[in-house]
């Protein structure tokens, strides 16, 4: 039923030492024309305008996210004795999960309001190479897939695997994007993760002789999170990608004739894209639309999207109140700006952990000596101090000054 490679096959992976792959269906996934395009969206979004080196790809991340969940179910106890089927399908979940992103990460859903997730299932369940692939296995192996992405799979081990406080795409991507940044804030022992790794109560959990390195995971992520990802000059980056959409949205309800040039944002300005559509935007064909809007009547998208391209920046101040921004409107008016367009503010946050309430599987569960297991901040001095300290916030303004 799950035919393998002839060999396995191997690709060098800077992260991992190498990507294993012995099934054909994954084989298969990697090559088709869906998952390649991967290759042409950065992982990072904008934050190679401050770590020049963070150039690395969508493509790259998951294949980490992949391996990471094929070492899970083949060396974790309670997770080895998973049927193959079950091995086969969380595996092909772990290597698809990020196929509906949009170029520039996030900033994309400025210009639509359909999530990636969304698009995600809609590759796997529509009319693509991804969909035929999976149909090989079984008419109905398309859907358990898709099920582990919105996480309804029946096996519940399944859904935390690729998405959890401690699953294989945050594992990944702490990893990958400290490398790729040159920076070394998200490193921690994923060896040490795994090998402690167990099941108990239907949950992954961790090894009480594990904890401190899953204490140095948390505040991996804490330190990415405001060192790298929210990093004011990539936060300056992806506001004028927003502003820059939302000016093109505004244009094309006034006058679509103004935007006839730019074939690939019309379906999605238009909220009529479809799955090809999705396929054709990638960075490579927003980057040439953003060419052709930096020679627009329109002096605005003209400005905007020059910016973009010349890393002609918005400067930034953080804001405690309203008085802050209506001075700084004042101060963009004055320089001839449109508020609107040239004020766009910004709130990060982040709290490296926070137990859920409602799905109890995909929190971080301590394995006890007696066999009990207790949530992480229960245990652990370090992570409780974390859960009830106050949530850190960052608010800015982003504003030209010249």
């Amino acid at each position: 039923m799950f035919p393998k490679t002839n060999e396995v096959k191997v690709m060098r992976d800077p992260v991992h030492g190498y990507i294993h792959v012995e099934y054909q269906v994954i084989w298969d996934l990697i090559n088709s024309r869906e998952f390649q395009r991967l290759r042409r969206i950065h992982q990072l979004g904008g934050t190679f305008q401050v770590y020049h080196s963070a150039e690395h790809s969508r493509f790259a991340h998951s294949l980490g996210v992949y391996e990471i969940t094929r070492r899970m179910v083949n060396e974790v106890s309670g997770l080895k004795e998973l049927s193959e089927e079950d091995k086969i399908t969380v595996m092909c979940a772990a290597l698809l999960h990020d196929l509906g992103h949009g170029p520039f990460s996030h900033a994309f859903e400025a210009i639509t309001p359909v999530k990636h997730e969304v698009y995600t299932q809609r590759v796997i369940l529509e009319n693509t190479q991804v969909h035929e692939i999976l149909k090989k296995i079984s008419s109905d192996f398309p859907d358990k897939v898709a099920s582990i992405i919105d996480y309804t799979h029946p096996n519940e081990l399944l859904n935390q695997i690729v998405s959890g406080q401690l699953d294989a795409d945050r594992m990944d991507y702490l990893l990958r994007d400290a490398y790729f940044s040159g920076t070394s804030y998200g490193n921690f022992d994923l060896e040490r993760i795994l090998r402690t790794m167990r099941v108990r109560e239907n949950k992954i959990v961790v090894k009480k002789s594990g904890i401190h390195t899953v204490e140095d995971y948390i505040m991996a992520r804490y330190h990415m999170y405001w060192q790298v990802y929210y990093h004011p000059v990539t936060r300056s980056y992806e506001a004028i990608l927003h502003s820059l959409f939302k000016r093109m949205k505004d244009l094309y309800q006034k006058d679509p004739k103004q935007l006839s040039e730019l074939k690939m944002f019309l379906p999605f300005l238009q909220q009529k894209d479809t799955i090809t559509d999705h396929f054709k935007m990638d960075e490579s064909a927003a980057l040439y639309g953003f060419t052709l809007l930096s020679e627009s009547n329109d002096p605005i998208s003209k400005d905007l999207a020059r910016r973009l391209l010349d890393r002609d920046l918005f400067e930034y101040e953080d804001i405690h109140d309203n008085q802050d921004l209506t001075r700084i409107k004042k101060q963009v008016e004055n320089l001839g700006y449109d508020p609107d367009y040239y004020v766009i503010t910004d709130e990060a946050s982040q709290r490296p952990y926070k137990p859920y309430s409602g799905l109890e599987g995909h929190n971080i569960w301590i394995l006890q000596e007696n066999g009990q297991i207790e949530e992480l901040s229960k245990v652990s001095d370090l992570v409780s101090a974390i859960v009830k300290a106050n949530l850190k916030e960052d608010r800015k303004a982003f504003f030209p000054t010249h």
